[in-house]
């Protein structure tokens, strides 16, 4: 008994004995450990992930040194759905809301492949095809390790491209340097010099082209129930038109799929289901499936449609693209989409308050293709050869 008595005082100390950050840190990781939906799929050591991190906490004294190295540990889940919901001054910026280039390896060198229209890395000169050699005037590959998983040094092309994603769009402290390769002389350009364009103050925007082509481009609006009747509004302005174009390659925020179901339900006449859903119940890790399904509403638009979808299109955008293609109701035109895993719940840490969200739900085609393995049938390499292929198919003249 005495023997019981002193082995529970040991554990209850230990318990009083621990800083909130290690109290918060083993919910943070009991949260995820039960909740998150692609530790398979990606092949994540979550156990191996607390052994590097446990150790780590008991030497955190601050807040913001909580909160760094909690977004250290995100990046062993490598994808831009699992983020806190606050950050500091010298935290990384979410991909991809906030980057505005997109970098890929090959055969040992880097190139910028696309490049957000408007925003800074454009306007400072920047464009596709330039050959990457330095950022912030440092090597590339040296600088990647920050944001690498830990638990393993068998990188797959996922975490080399989150981590390249992660290191261009830079910190909200520091300004770019991005030095490119031109003509076999170093060049540096300073993208940071130019501001982030304000966002528009119009949910969307419509027109109709020649050719009588109706376009309409969502602005990064998808979880705004508001654009429900502007949709409407657009929609019923351009049922005259003889094709249209649905523009979300500026949807990075994700969405909710009420507005997404609004918009689909627009462009079908009977009850047609637009993609499938896993959940892993937590205690038995039992799977539960279903398939959501889009209901027609209001006048139906009957003809062909091109969606265009590039790197910043992410979530709900990417939700939006299979079901079109599911329903078999658009051409799907762009590059490949965000790759945001799944859907996603938000959770609250105990004692620091700290808000973050991981994808608890997985998400599929309906025809059973993993959503962020989806990739367009007229496949483009940026935004610019997006809308040449556009303009191509509908016989588009500027």
């Amino acid at each position: 008994m005495k023997k019981l008595i002193i082995l529970f005082m040991l554990v209850s100390t230990s318990a009083v004995g621990q800083t909130i950050y290690q109290k918060d840190f083993n919910e943070f990781w009991t949260v995820i450990n039960e909740n998150y939906a692609y530790f398979d799929q990606q092949q994540i050591d979550w156990n191996k992930v607390r052994g590097i991190y446990q150790p780590m906490v008991s030497k955190i004294k601050s807040r913001d040194e909580f909160i760094r190295f909690l977004e250290q540990v995100l990046n062993e889940l490598h994808n831009g759905h699992s983020s806190l919901n606050t950050n500091l001054n010298s935290s990384n910026k979410i991909i991809p809301s906030g980057s505005d280039l997109y970098v890929h390896k090959k055969d040992h060198a880097f190139y910028i492949t696309d490049i957000r229209r408007n925003y800074p890395s454009e306007l400072c000169g920047l464009k596709p095809g330039m050959q990457v050699v330095k950022f912030n005037g440092l090597k590339i590959d040296e600088q990647l390790t920050r944001f690498l998983p830990k638990y393993t040094h068998n990188y797959n092309s996922e975490m080399m491209e989150y981590a390249l994603n992660m290191l261009f769009a830079g910190s909200h402290d520091k300004k770019r340097e991005i030095t490119v390769l031109e003509n076999g002389v170093e060049k540096e350009y300073y993208p940071d010099r130019y501001k982030v364009p304000s966002s528009p103050s119009n949910l969307l925007d419509f027109k109709t082209l020649k050719g009588n082509i109706g376009c309409i481009k969502i602005n990064n609006s998808l979880g705004e129930d508001s654009l429900i009747p502007f949709f409407d509004n657009a929609m019923d302005s351009l049922q005259h038109t003889d094709k249209l174009i649905l523009d979300l390659t500026e949807t990075p925020g994700g969405g909710n799929s009420a507005v997404a179901r609004a918009i689909m339900g627009r462009f079908i006449n009977k009850e047609t289901a637009y993609q499938k859903h896993e959940l892993e119940e937590t205690t038995y890790r039992i799977k539960r499936r279903w398939i959501e399904f889009v209901t027609p509403r209001k006048a139906t638009y009957q003809k062909e449609i091109i969606l265009m979808v590039g790197h910043w299109t992410g979530s709900m955008g990417e939700g939006i693209a299979i079901g079109f293609d599911g329903m078999e109701r658009a051409k799907i035109v762009g590059t490949r989409m965000a790759g945001l895993l799944g859907a996603i719940n938000t959770f609250k840490l105990s004692h620091t308050n700290i808000g973050f969200q991981i994808p608890t739900e997985r998400l599929y085609h309906i025809n059973g293709t993993p959503r962020e393995d989806f990739q367009p049938s007229y496949l483009c390499e940026n935004i610019d050869n997006t809308w040449k292929t556009v303009r191509k198919l509908f016989n588009i003249t500027k």
